[in-house]
């Protein structure tokens, strides 16, 4: 019987691309009664299946090599370019993640959209992530990872500007699209420069082409740098960070999605690169400059910040930015550890601050206060993710964050150490101020009559508190958390953590000041809150080269290019009107015309004689 479902592993995304098949029935092109909620269930019913068979196929798997599929994807004079996945305790652990947070999403989605009609696109477009990132997550193939990455963009793209009738998701549609397309396009001259150096796209083989790989230092620094800047336009990093934030204008279901796993999978084929990154140390302290960068300026913004969601789009990003620390660092069971814990406790987080949403028709901070009286399971979902996010034990990223704390100790990067200590610290802070201004304080008008939502939201929301909960009890069952006691830096993690989080109860929730705002200098707050002035920089900057380049090609064109054409045309047309005058019909006058240029091109031919 385990044959069976391990044999048949490659069927899991299917599943749901199976779902997105069978939601075009109930778009609203074909839909006429039912309604388009037959979608919805028929892509939870999909979901469902694909993770009982993820979960039996990991039993199975687990402590068992790893198996390979192959599938030929095309041959043609003598190439044949093969589709290679391995399913392995790892990549199969993923998988089951991925499809229970989309299940769970699913469900959040019946509530949270329960009265909007575009239920096939929305659920079809989960679906596609869904497959998307399973196969990425299961293939052995950079060049395949890359289609994939993609695929994953263009839904990134549809789900954002699911609401195409708002010109802010429009535009927030277009900048993650255009954004991304930047570290693409880097990314993609890393895979072609790939094959001829290695002679394979396959990852296993590129980690052992690694070892051995004998590259010039241009060669290595300029694959390194490509090999970074690609995932780092997907994971949100500095300064390819701006999209995440527009991004949040798309629906929150899939918000919940994006934060915790979509946003992860540029990190992951990163980790997969990290043999290849090793040949080049400057691609290496790129990736943890940029990390460090990101971390410590990401949690910074979100700690300014008044709008919830962009509060939690800089979370993410400053979150991931430890992950790129982990890989510069070449801390590769960290960085895995790392993107685990992200997606758990993230999901737990935009979850409950959904359903705040959902209820008291605002995202504005300033405008909430007084819920933990009428939402505290809402409140507890929130404080559940809060501290999985954050280094206090025994939740998950108090053993990731001190993994990674410890490798980079052992290696003597203690600048890196308190980097992480200090971000983590304002995490701490941002969360629990975030916390104070929506649960704590006064009731304001906005919060005056916000109960529980429905129980399609409160469900999904609460599994996502218990799978924050209760990921280190299910991960040290698999032998797979360091517990060994706290240590030196789980100490110095545990105090970075309550250090943040009670100065942001103290300012924000028990309100012993009457304006936090103002402990710090006006101009500092105000570049915070703006994100380093980033987006009037880009505006002034590339923006502006781009528009002044776009307006002189456009004025070449139309009075060089389109006037030089129009002149010929003219000359023609004016030409052609003083000839007609000419065609008199009379003999005596063509010959007359005939003869007068024959004498002036016999004039002509003999100044040029004499002048020769």
């Amino acid at each position: 019987m385990g044959n069976i479902w391990l044999d048949t592993g490659w069927l899991i995304p299917l599943y749901s691309l199976m779902g997105v098949l069978l939601s075009v029935p109930w778009s609203p092109a074909f839909v006429k009664k039912t309604g388009p909620r037959p979608a919805g269930y028929v892509n939870v019913l999909a979901t469902l299946v694909a993770l009982v068979h993820s979960i039996v196929a990991l039993c199975y798997l687990w402590g068992q090599p790893a198996i390979h599929w192959h599938f030929l994807w095309f041959q043609v004079a003598g190439l044949a370019v093969e589709v290679p996945f391995t399913i392995s305790g790892l990549s199969l652990g993923a998988t089951t993640l991925i499809i229970a947070l989309n299940l769970l999403v699913q469900l959040y989605s019946i509530g949270y959209l329960e009265m909007d009609w575009g239920w096939a696109r929305f659920f079809g477009l989960l679906a596609l992530f869904e497959g998307g990132m399973v196969m990425l997550v299961t293939t052995d193939s950079l060049f395949f990872s890359y289609v994939l990455l993609e695929i994953l963009t263009l839904g990134t793209y549809l789900l954002v500007g699911f609401w195409f009738n708002q010109s802010l998701v429009v535009t927030g549609a277009r900048d993650a699209f255009l954004t991304k397309r930047v570290g693409d396009l880097i990314l993609l001259t890393a895979v072609i420069a790939l094959y001829p150096l290695a002679g394979t796209w396959n990852f296993n083989e590129l980690a052992v082409w690694a070892q051995t790989a004998d590259l010039s230092p241009t060669t290595a620094t300029l694959l390194g740098l490509a090999l970074v800047v690609g995932p780092m336009g997907k994971c949100a990093q500095f300064p390819l960070h701006l999209w995440l934030d527009e991004a949040m204008e798309g629906p929150l279901p899939s918000t919940i999605l994006r934060n915790a796993v979509v946003v992860s999978v540029g990190a992951w084929v990163l980790i997969k690169l990290t043999p290849v990154l090793a040949l080049s140390p400057v691609g290496q302290m790129v990736a943890i400059g940029l990390g460090a960068l990101t971390a410590i300026g990401a949690a910074l913004i979100s700690a300014a910040q008044v709008d919830i969601k962009r509060v939690l789009s800089y979370l993410s990003s400053s979150y991931l930015g430890l992950v790129f620390i982990a890989v510069g660092a070449q801390q590769v069971g960290a960085a895995y550890f790392l993107l685990l814990t992200l997606g758990v406790a993230m999901a737990a987080i935009v979850a409950s601050t959904g359903s705040v949403i959902l209820t008291c028709i605002t995202q504005d901070l300033t405008q909430l206060g007084g819920l933990w009286s009428r939402r505290p399971i809402t409140g507890i979902s929130y404080l559940i993710g809060a501290c999985a996010l954050v280094g206090l034990p025994p939740l998950g990223s108090f053993w990731s964050i001190r993994t990674l704390l410890d490798g980079l100790w052992q290696a003597g990067d203690f600048g890196l150490v308190g980097v992480l200590i200090v971000t983590n610290a304002i995490t701490a802070f941002s969360l629990m101020r975030m916390f104070g201004l929506m649960f704590l304080g006064p009731t304001q008008v906005m919060t005056a009559c916000a109960p529980e939502p429905i129980w399609s939201v409160m469900l999904p929301m609460m599994a996502m508190a218990a799978m924050a909960l209760h990921a280190p009890i299910i991960l040290h069952s698999m032998a797979l958390l360091p517990i060994g006691g706290i240590g030196s830096m789980g100490i110095l993690l545990l105090l970075s953590s309550l250090l943040g989080g009670l100065l942001g109860v103290v300012l924000y929730g028990v309100r012993s000041h009457e304006n936090p705002d103002k402990l710090l200098p006006g101009t500092l707050v105000d570049l915070l809150a703006n994100d380093f002035y980033t987006p009037k920089i880009y505006q002034n900057t590339i923006i502006f080269a781009v528009a002044t380049l776009a307006n002189i090609s456009d004025w070449l064109d139309r009075y060089v290019v389109d006037g030089a054409v129009n002149l010929i045309g003219l000359v023609s047309v004016a030409s052609g009107e003083s000839l007609k005058y000419n065609n008199t019909g009379r003999l005596q006058f063509y010959a007359l015309t005939i003869a007068a240029f024959v004498v002036i091109l016999g004039v002509f031919m003999s100044l040029a004689t004499l002048a020769a």
